[in-house]
């Protein structure tokens, strides 16, 4: 099978991102982003989808976190998408329903080339420690688009905003663990029009 693996560098006047992946790994990860609170939800997605992640981000973090996290959602999409390759014989669909705690995440992923994303977070906490939540909508917006990818989230409870953004990266990795599986039924790409 060809290995389906990815790196890319991106580099602008405000961040300095390095990623490599690899789909069919275990895993292992090791992530900087300067971002205490988004390492550990990175930490987690790599984990739990058994894609290992190298990912290492240097940004203007005194100005503010905007710039470092949605680079960083550019930078990973870009990279799951040169992995991804032509798509051909992958699941495509991926959902997990994933608590954690007292919190419920259902997630939906869809691998057909076409970007969306809805995401509904029923915890409605601003910050963990000074980090802003809505940066996470930012950096799906990002990575979504880069991964050619149809996402929907639903955080469906949960009063704890740490539980309920870890409920919704462990379910989005595991999602696309079931998206990016080859399935030797499949021939070709998994679409009725032929390509995707």
């Amino acid at each position: 099978m060809k290995k389906r693996t990815a790196k890319v560098v991106r580099k602008t006047k405000e961040t300095d991102i390095t990623v490599s992946l690899n789909l069919d790994g275990d895993g292992t990860y090791r992530i900087e982003t300067g971002l205490p609170f988004f390492n550990h939800m990175l930490e987690l997605f790599s984990k739990h989808s058994l894609i290992d992640l190298n990912l290492q981000a240097k940004g203007d973090l005194a100005v503010d976190y905007h710039h470092t996290v949605e680079d960083v959602g550019l930078a990973l999409g870009e990279a799951l998408n040169q992995a991804l390759g032509d798509r051909k014989g992958i699941g495509r669909y991926g959902s997990a329903l994933l608590p954690m705690d007292e919190s419920l995440s259902r997630v939906v992923v869809d691998l057909g080339g076409r970007p969306y994303l809805v995401l509904e977070m029923a915890n409605k906490k601003k910050k963990i420690l000074d980090f802003d939540l809505g940066l996470i909508h930012e950096f799906f917006r990002a990575f979504v688009v880069q991964t050619r990818m149809n996402l929907h989230i639903r955080h469906l409870y949960g009063a704890d905003p740490h539980h309920a953004y870890e409920s919704v990266f462990k379910g989005l990795a595991r999602a696309l663990r079931t998206a990016c599986t080859p399935d030797p039924r499949v021939r070709g790409v998994p679409s009725s029009k032929g390509r995707i």
